[in-house]
């Protein structure tokens, strides 16, 4: 079971894959999370401008990643692809490694909205959880503090309001047009991210459980 997400920027898309990757057992593959890791100083500069990575370092990570053995069984894609060029170099990475095409989760989320997100988001650097100080069922318990691993949560230096208009403008020149790609390929499963996160993730369940039924 292969489930790749595509969302404008503060869908939830992280905090989806996170959860989906706890039901089902399977491994969280976060593209952002492994430029992150990346030692480059000029790399993690343009990042957190807003700017994204060239489509041949960030293929040639997810390939590493996908040849490790946790993936045999499936995975969670957060991240990839962000366009059509990687959306073609995704659908041979799964001929080489003889893997499923799966699905694609559409979060569906209007401009104003996903703005609002963007401020409050926080992130637990230990378990990779997900709140937000703004909307009231992601925030945290004890405020500053991750829920299940009680580490200080951080915030990203990219979570602002300049560089979430830089994204979500590239966002809609590049990553937008991967729906119809998908769709024609009947692939492409939207939810309406707009209602929370607890219901985006039961209608999720719902497609995974009617494509996925052994699980």
């Amino acid at each position: 079971m292969n489930i790749t997400f595509i969302a404008p920027p503060a869908a939830g898309k992280g905090t989806q894959a996170v959860k989906i990757s706890r039901k089902y057992e399977l491994p969280h593959i976060s593209t952002g999370d492994l430029l992150r890791k990346v030692d480059d100083e000029d790399l993690q500069k343009k990042l957190n401008q807003g700017q994204f990575a060239s489509d041949e370092l960030v293929s040639k990570l997810l390939e590493e990643r996908l040849e490790k053995a946790d993936c045999a069984k499936g995975y969670v894609l957060d991240g990839f692809p962000r366009n059509l060029k990687q959306a073609q170099i995704y659908d041979k990475l799964l001929e080489k490694f003889h893997k499923d095409k799966g699905i694609v989760i559409v979060l569906d989320l209007d401009k104003e909205i996903a703005a609002k997100r963007i401020i409050g988001r926080q992130t637990c650097p230990n378990c990779g959880e997900v709140f937000n100080d703004l909307i009231e069922e992601n925030k945290p318990k004890q405020k500053g503090i991750c829920d299940k691993c009680h580490e200080a949560l951080i915030k990203r230096k990219d979570d602002n309001e300049e560089t979430f208009e830089k994204r979500y403008q590239i966002y809609q020149k590049e990553t937008a047009p991967l729906i119809k790609y998908y769709e024609a390929k009947n692939m492409a499963y939207h939810v309406d991210s707009s209602k929370g996160s607890d219901y985006a993730f039961k209608n999720i369940e719902k497609i995974i459980g009617g494509l996925y039924d052994k699980h």
